[in-house]
């Protein structure tokens, strides 16, 4: 964990302005962090910012204070992924790795963000709405948030994990095209009860013109239409076997 040094601080309280979650506070002419509300996203570490050197890491000594630390920190690679920030492609090599075929949608939740962080325990809400709608949720060696989970099958988080702070964390999935009105139903349904907010990414593969039916259930349950999008053309080489 990262604490502050009381026999160096002198309470000037510049570390303030750079906590990416406001887990710093003064008290009695000193600043502490709230290890409740920190993310361990080592900004404060990195960038040197108290000039007096009192804020210190602790040996992260348990792996869920390891995993809070390298999908908070976005300079640091993941294990098993291999990938930094977060630890996920999001699904953006997809005609790559092809994890999404013709006729599925995968469903990418990207929780939390700077200024607000997500406890875990709503990333398992969302995971387990997922799955509750009949959508399935990717593996661990594609998407760390899985080596958490009980059951792959239903989302849930393991107890000893809902209390801790992310800087942001991503929930992925897929589901068939015609179970989709009911997968964005259940996250409309669950974002009401989130302490957080979440962004919501919808990978999809288009026809010989460019062109899908699947959003056109976005209409129908009151949701605007995407007004970003990020096109893979095709040129990767394909890991897998069709």
């Amino acid at each position: 964990m990262t604490v502050i040094n009381l026999e160096k601080c002198n309470g000037c309280k510049i570390c303030h302005r750079y906590c990416t979650v406001d887990a710093i506070y003064y008290e009695n002419k000193k600043c502490y962090i709230d290890q409740d509300k920190c993310t361990e996203c080592y900004v404060c570490i990195r960038q040197k910012v108290c000039p007096q050197d009192a804020i210190e890491p602790i040996d992260l000594n348990t792996f869920l204070k390891q995993f809070q630390h390298v999908i908070s920190d976005p300079v640091e690679n993941h294990g098993v992924t291999g990938v930094t920030g977060r630890g996920t492609e999001e699904v953006k090599t997809n005609d790559v790795t092809g994890r999404i075929q013709a006729g599925e949608v995968g469903v990418c939740i990207d929780m939390g963000r700077p200024g607000k962080g997500v406890y875990l325990r709503d990333a398992s809400k969302v995971a387990m709405a997922i799955t509750g709608a009949g959508g399935e949720l990717l593996p661990a060696d594609h998407t760390p948030l899985a080596a958490l989970m009980k059951d792959l099958k239903t989302g849930e988080l393991i107890d000893e994990c809902l209390n801790y702070h992310l800087l942001s964390v991503i929930v992925e999935g897929k589901c068939r095209e015609e179970q989709l009105p009911e997968i964005l139903q259940a996250l409309k349904d669950v974002g009401q009860e989130l302490e957080t907010c979440f962004s919501l990414g919808l990978i999809l593969r288009v026809d010989e013109d460019g062109q899908t039916t699947a959003l056109q259930c976005l209409d129908q349950l009151g949701i605007p239409q995407p007004h970003r999008g990020k096109v893979n053309v095709g040129l990767g080489r394909p890991l897998y076997v069709n």
